[in-house]
């Protein structure tokens, strides 16, 4: 059952995470381990695996829950870029990278209130048969 609002939620968190991927090439925290890149990439599979993953709902929270505790991460990496990046003439705006976490925390904490909600709901057909 891909149709449901939960798979909408998630699917717009997978493209925060897209969104992150795209704009985060120019954040440099290690000169070896693109974190940021790697992070993006992690997020984009549990976000496929969570939403093709529709009938076992305790996995798809469990994958959602991993995918909030690693965007909390990547917001503070990248809270830490921006509180060391300099502005300038090199580069005059701070970047945009930050609020794609922080959107796809929103969305996965959204996802799972839905998938309770199904939880809840089958649950209680399984009570009156």
């Amino acid at each position: 059952m891909l149709q449901r609002i939960q798979t909408i939620w998630t699917l717009l968190a997978v493209l925060a995470a897209v969104f992150l991927f795209i704009t985060g090439q120019d954040v440099v925290l290690s000169d070896t381990i693109p974190v940021i890149n790697i992070g993006a990439i992690v997020l984009v599979i549990m976000g496929a695996l969570s939403i093709f993953s529709f009938k076992n709902r305790k996995r798809q929270i469990l994958l959602n829950t991993i995918s909030i505790i690693i965007n909390a991460l990547l917001i503070g990496v990248l809270a830490y870029w921006l509180l060391n990046l300099s502005g300038g003439i090199h580069f005059p705006e701070k970047g945009i990278e930050p609020i794609f976490p922080l959107i796809a925390v929103i969305c996965l904490l959204i996802a799972n209130i839905y998938i309770r909600k199904d939880e809840r709901l089958v649950k209680s057909v399984d009570r009156l048969r």
